[in-house]
């Protein structure tokens, strides 16, 4: 607690007591009062405790899918864990579309990637950076179309 609170507590107080006897019950339910004013007072402590703020795998308001995403490289690796050497489960081609069911951000050398992992006839991981993510099907099947002519 500060000075300056410590003071102004004080002040009233005197000026409680000099208004009426000692003996009152009124001066026992003031000096509670000005106890427990103390005592909320000095638990204000002023920090913020600090809480990290870690991002869950997958959002839990999805329901079995994140949205669909579209390859939009030549042709991509699919991974069977999120990491760069990882054996080959197979490719996917430019245009490509895949169900996105999972993301999950993994620490680097040089930092965080982002991979998916997706459901349906090519399941496997892949980085989020080769494909764009849609929230529904037919957005992808559109942007898949424009991207295979």
């Amino acid at each position: 607690m500060t000075k300056t609170g410590k003071t102004v507590i004080f002040f009233i107080s005197m000026r409680i007591l000099r208004k009426r006897p000692l003996g009152q019950l009124s001066n026992c339910f003031s000096l509670f009062f000005i106890a427990l004013f103390l005592a909320i007072l000095s638990s204000c402590t002023g920090k913020k405790e600090e809480i990290p703020l870690v991002p869950p795998v997958t959002s839990p308001l999805t329901k079995d899918y994140i949205g669909f995403g579209v390859i939009k490289d030549s042709f991509t690796h699919i991974s069977a864990d999120p990491v760069d050497d990882s054996p080959s489960l197979g490719y996917l081609r430019r245009g490509s579309l895949v169900k996105v069911v999972r993301r999950q951000i993994v620490k680097t050398e040089g930092g965080f990637v982002s991979w998916v992992l997706t459901d349906g006839a090519q399941q496997g991981w892949l980085k989020e950076e080769v494909m764009d993510i849609y929230d529904n099907e037919s957005q992808a099947k559109t942007a898949s179309e424009s991207l295979s002519k």
